[in-house]
């Protein structure tokens, strides 16, 4: 680029949670100029808005971003959500990854020598963007007939902190992942909860943890690369891994999940059956979608919300990568450890295209 102003680098990364730090560090040992945008106030990325009680249900030493382990937990047990917000800031340190913030991304668009990211009220340019902005901005809420009808609360999991707002109330519990199955193991504590969740809930034995499990994860994607084992061993990154809140649960009853309802009420659902349930709230745990809006100027994002990539470069605009969005930009790409992998080959692929 013919631009030599200061706003100018060889890559702009958008977002510094742990997709954008991994990549910076690589970049780090690149000799390209470049700096992280990020939107939050505050180091920490989407982990600073995690609920009070969260903890990772994989061992430090299995949840490290590239070339520093995340120091044990203080007591023994897996981190806590505070605990990761802390590694993530003292990661940025330890390495000086050139972070801006507040900057938030409002559109990146192209020009012939580059692409131009806008933030208010600084304009940016670059050789190359990587996108690295994960998901919690775009929370997904599913649609049910007579919705807007309902009168209650409804909160996403993005947005629930801690129990004590549903105490004594009727809560529904939407959703058969981890998170559901940890905020209805505290919900339940204080609420007559029901958990709703589209299919039987994948429960994995009690010894299986995040290390187990991401374990066995690689070793199915290795199947499916034909390398290894022809029958890999069961669980996926999405099973339900049993913490000791979610045994608690179990003990006591609760986890049991039963199939949708069919539509809202004012004042609650109706079940397939018939049947009419009151209800005072409903915390959605269902889920993201990649948070993708700042790049609805490249006319990139296709129908089903994401980008089409090779590997982790998109297709039709060539000065884009996208990291850390979930499988489709790369194995195990959205957790803390997997994201080494394809944010290496993200920089070595850059480095490569402006040499």
């Amino acid at each position: 680029m013919t631009d030599v102003s200061p706003n100018t680098y060889d890559v702009i990364v958008i977002g510094a949670g742990q997709a954008g730090l991994a990549t910076g560090y690589f970049l780090r040992r690149t000799g390209l100029r470049f700096a992280i945008l990020d939107s939050e106030p505050q180091a920490g990325g989407a982990w600073r808005h995690g609920w009070d009680s969260l903890r990772l249900f994989s061992p430090a030493e299995w949840s490290s971003l590239p070339g520093w382990p995340m120091p044990p937990n203080g007591d023994g047990g897996y981190p806590t959500r505070d605990a990761v917000v802390a590694y993530l800031a003292a990661y940025q340190t330890r390495y000086d990854l050139p972070v801006i913030r507040p900057a938030e991304v409002d559109m990146v668009h192209a020009q012939d020598d580059g692409l131009v990211v806008e933030t208010c009220p600084t304009t940016f340019r670059a050789r190359a963007v990587v996108s690295a902005t994960g998901t919690w901005r775009a929370p997904h809420w599913p649609a049910f007939p007579d919705q807007s009808l309902f009168r209650g609360l409804q909160i996403h999991s993005a947005q629930y902190r801690r129990p004590d707002a549903f105490a004594g109330l009727r809560v529904l519990v939407v959703g058969g992942g981890n998170s559901g199955a940890q905020i209805l193991a505290e919900v339940s504590q204080v609420a007559d909860t029901t958990w709703v969740t589209s299919d039987p809930p994948v429960f994995l034995p009690d010894d299986v943890d995040g290390r187990v499990l991401f374990e066995r994860a690689t070793a199915r994607w290795k199947a499916q690369q034909g390398i290894g084992v022809d029958t890999p061993p069961p669980g996926g990154l999405g099973d339900i891994v049993m913490v000791e809140p979610v045994k608690a649960a179990r003990a006591r009853g609760v986890l049991e999940a039963v199939r949708p309802f069919q539509r809202f009420t004012s004042d609650g659902v109706v079940w397939p059956d018939g049947r009419e349930s009151k209800i005072d709230a409903v915390i959605w745990c269902t889920g993201f979608r990649p948070a993708l809006q700042h790049l609805a100027g490249l006319n990139v994002v296709q129908d089903n919300g994401r980008v089409a990539v090779d590997g982790t470069r998109s297709v039709k605009e060539p000065r884009l990568w996208l990291v850390g969005y979930g499988e489709w930009t790369g194995f195990a790409s959205a957790t803390l450890t997997g994201v080494m992998r394809t944010a290496r080959e993200t920089v070595r692929q850059i480095a490569g295209a402006l040499a």
